[in-house]
């Protein structure tokens, strides 16, 4: 017979382990699926070991939490390539939407690092032109920060993009005045991991990592946030799964904006 505590504690991969434990398994036969079990799963846990709390600093990722890059960084990434001759099938560049741009021409490319760096070069003449406001903000968005900002939390955005790119898109949608720093990558994208795009964002609220949340579309940032100490949101209606969050080690799984309020300040 499971202990309480077994019961409930979850693995790094609660998909598994929800998949190899029959009380779980029998649930599907009431209507829940793997991804309402693990929410399940994930949110008992939180509440017997105390993690379930309000949050003084707020960390955003910037695309596919905030706003709806894709066409853009698509768009760019469709440019660059022409530039070497490829043509790619654009619904495999949706790839590209969060990771650091270098990185991801050298995995999906192949490209030496040289070539990775001429590649984003290629995509910021489209990307600092066109691409940067081929974009929208996600729906219920600006009511969350309007309502964090309210509450007196302190919201950061904290993004591989570089810094410079970031403000532009946040005057352009009027979401500026919600946030209190940006922590961005430079333009040359050496410091784009997200570990450490984090590790400034928090060293610059001065917060213990325990009352800071990452918010986040993908494993990048709930990686980052892991290595930093602090929770993390995964959030569904930007370019990564739930599996690909789960997976990662989320926190917190939000379906739409309101979730993220729900998580930050209960």
């Amino acid at each position: 017979m499971l202990k309480w505590d077994s019961l409930f504690r979850v693995p790094d991969n609660a998909v598994s382990f929800v998949a190899g434990r029959m009380p779980f398994a029998q649930l599907r036969k009431y209507g829940l699926n793997r991804g309402l079990i693990c929410d399940m799963i994930l949110h008992i846990n939180l509440f017997i070991s105390g993690r379930i709390m309000g949050y003084d600093y707020i960390f955003f990722d910037l695309d596919g939490t905030l706003t709806d890059s894709g066409e853009g960084i698509v768009n760019s990434v469709v440019y660059a390539l022409k530039r070497f001759g490829i043509e790619a099938d654009r619904d495999e560049l949706y790839s590209f939407v969060g990771p650091p741009l270098l990185h991801s021409f050298m995995d999906f490319c192949g490209f030496s690092e040289s070539d990775a760096e001429k590649a984003v070069a290629y995509y910021r003449e489209y990307f600092s032109e066109k691409g940067i406001f081929e974009n929208r903000v996600y729906e219920g968005i600006e009511e969350v920060l309007a309502e964090l900002k309210e509450r007196g939390r302190g919201l950061y955005v904290a993004t591989s993009k570089p810094a410079e790119y970031t403000v532009r898109i946040l005057d352009k949608f009027g979401l500026s005045r919600y946030f209190d720093y940006v922590s961005g990558s430079s333009m040359h994208g050496k410091d784009s991991g997200k570990d450490v795009i984090i590790r400034r964002a928090v060293e610059h609220s001065g917060a213990d990592a325990n009352r800071i949340l990452m918010v986040g579309d993908r494993r990048f940032d709930i990686e980052g946030a892991k290595k930093n100490g602090t929770a993390s949101v995964g959030v569904l209606y930007g370019y990564g799964s739930r599996l690909e969050l789960l997976e990662a080690g989320a926190d917190y799984i939000a379906e739409n904006a309101e979730d993220i309020l729900r998580f930050a300040v209960c």
